[in-house]
């Protein structure tokens, strides 16, 4: 015998609970194959589920189509704190600067090694130092590092700063409706396995050809097992 198989996606569960709804508006309550509870469960639960869907749909896109301007942004401000270190390393390797200036943004004074900048936790830090290391040395009178200046570094830095909260926040609401609609799912697949009990109880009495025709009207799904297909 083959058997029911629940939907296990959100669009599977959406396409049961909208063709057993649409059954229970177009026939009456005497002819309808589940009940009248069922019926109204599922009209209050359907919008719900549907707009939680779509929120999660909505969120995700946003999400990703926000994530090429980020990834821009972030890359320009890497490549302006690494240029920054590079000016401040040849510099001294040229002699026009001591050594120890390298402390001011929080490097060893013998290192020339550029730092990583892997992670957006790197470019925080690192755009950090370099702004304040260099409002320190510019409040010596030491002369500004130039090409590229402090003032460009800080757009540059910023300007990620701002896409980064705002990269936050979009995943933050992407994860937020994606745990309202998996709260959901309980509910979905409570009222889907009332109707598809209600239904097989309604058509028991018919012969089983019969009975999964009448019954798959009303969105139930019947998997038949590899032995039974080769007969």
């Amino acid at each position: 015998m083959p058997y029911r198989r629940l939907p296990n996606t959100d669009a599977a569960r959406m396409k049961a609970l909208r063709k057993a709804f649409d059954l229970g508006k177009e026939l009456p309550p005497f002819k309808l194959a589940y009940s009248q509870n069922a019926f109204q469960k599922t009209q209050s639960f359907l919008g719900q589920f549907e707009k939680a869907m779509a929120e999660t749909r909505q969120a995700h896109r946003q999400q990703v189509e926000r994530n090429k301007e980020y990834l821009r942004v972030l890359k320009k401000a890497k490549l302006y704190i690494s240029h920054f270190i590079q000016v401040v390393n040849l510099a001294i390797m040229r002699g026009d600067l001591p050594d120890n200036e390298r402390s001011y943004f929080g490097i060893h004074s013998d290192s020339q090694k550029l730092p990583s900048l892997n992670s957006e936790a790197d470019v925080i830090k690192w755009g950090e130092k370099l702004i304040h290391g260099e409002d320190m040395r510019r409040a010596k009178a030491l002369s500004p590092i130039t090409n590229p200046t402090i003032a460009v570094v800080r757009v540059r830095y910023e300007q990620f700063l701002d896409a980064y909260k705002f990269q936050k926040t979009l995943q933050k609401n992407y994860h937020r409706s994606q745990e309202h609609l998996a709260g959901m799912r309980k509910d979905a697949d409570a009222i889907i396995l009332q109707i598809w009990n209600e239904v097989e109880s309604n058509f028991e009495q018919l012969a089983d050809e019969q009975k999964r025709a009448e019954a798959e009207r009303y969105g139930l799904s019947y998997v038949f097992r590899k032995s039974e297909l080769a007969h």
